[in-house]
């Protein structure tokens, strides 16, 4: 949702004091694959997001919405659509009948993964080849942590609480047009906890060639304070740029990730992402931006 209407700007022309305001929408889910970041104490993915169902001509439409979907669902190649096998509908109600289903990491390897990418490749290389359970998201293993450090996250955390949550994103373009400002704000997400941000950019998910999603902005860390509050700010250079110069990767979504592993990574998002180590809580349904535009700023 735009608050602040600017005459449309010229091919490859900066927007400069531009600002979008978003509510941000709760979800589960990354990349379509795997189907969501969050499991069950069964085994089964718990969908909040883009759900792969059959359509009448026989083939997949994804449609938002909320499923139980079992981890032995067909996958595709990368780029391509299946159906999910979905085992039931989900409630979303923080109040409703799935209110407390304890929530889970995704095991390693990811089952149900066709996303072809190292997202540590200096930290982790070898990610693919590690292999851990499935852990309830009170119960993961930190390293090195010993119980007289005093971990925080010692409850089980419920699929009702955690669709209590709430964010908001201001986003601006600078008055020089060479940075874009990304202010969020939030309630109810898990209490005493590591949260980062993450930017989805438009050619991260390209089937020819995916390039790694990053942070939005290096540290990209807030913590919630014990109600689930918590604030963040990036500055991030030239964020927008016109879509048809060459190279150009604009930021078209974030993410707002709980760390299981109560970690932040650098210039990574995460270790094994994707539910691994990554866990997405809230973020934009679908591409936005599309009317902010930044230019590079000159060389010195």
């Amino acid at each position: 949702m735009s608050e602040t209407a600017t005459a449309a700007a010229p091919a490859g022309a900066a927007t400069p004091h531009r600002r979008d305001v978003h509510e941000l929408s709760l979800t589960t889910q990354g990349p379509l694959y795997p189907p969501s970041e969050v499991m069950d104490g069964d085994g089964n993915f718990l969908v909040v997001g883009m759900v792969n169902r059959s359509a009448a001509d026989g083939g997949t439409v994804p449609e938002w919405g909320a499923a139980v979907v079992s981890a032995a669902s067909p996958v595709p190649e990368f780029g391509r659509l299946a159906p999910y096998t979905v085992v039931r509908e989900l409630d979303t109600d923080p109040d409703g009948a799935d209110r407390d289903t304890v929530l889970h990491t995704l095991p390693l390897p990811l089952p149900c993964n066709n996303y072809p990418m190292v997202f540590a490749p200096e930290q982790l290389p070898d990610a693919d080849r590690v292999v851990r359970p499935s852990h309830a998201f009170h119960e993961v293993p930190i390293p090195d942590l010993r119980a007289e450090d005093g971990p925080k996250v010692t409850e089980p955390v419920t699929f009702g609480e955690w669709m209590r949550a709430s964010g908001t994103l201001e986003v601006a373009v600078t008055p020089d047009g060479h940075a874009g400002t990304f202010d969020f704000r939030f309630s109810r997400l898990v209490p005493n906890s590591v949260y980062t941000v993450m930017s989805l950019r438009a050619r991260d998910l390209d089937p020819a060639g995916p390039t790694r999603p990053g942070p939005l902005g290096v540290p990209n860390v807030f913590t919630t304070d014990a109600e689930g509050a918590g604030r963040y700010h990036a500055t991030l250079p030239n964020p927008f740029p016109d879509p048809d110069l060459p190279g150009a990767n604009r930021i078209i979504n974030v993410v707002v990730l709980w760390m299981s592993y109560q970690r932040s990574y650098g210039g990574a998002i995460g270790e094994f992402g994707l539910g691994g180590d990554i866990h997405a809580h809230l973020k934009l349904r679908g591409p936005s931006f599309l009317d902010l535009r930044t230019t590079a700023a000159p060389q010195a």
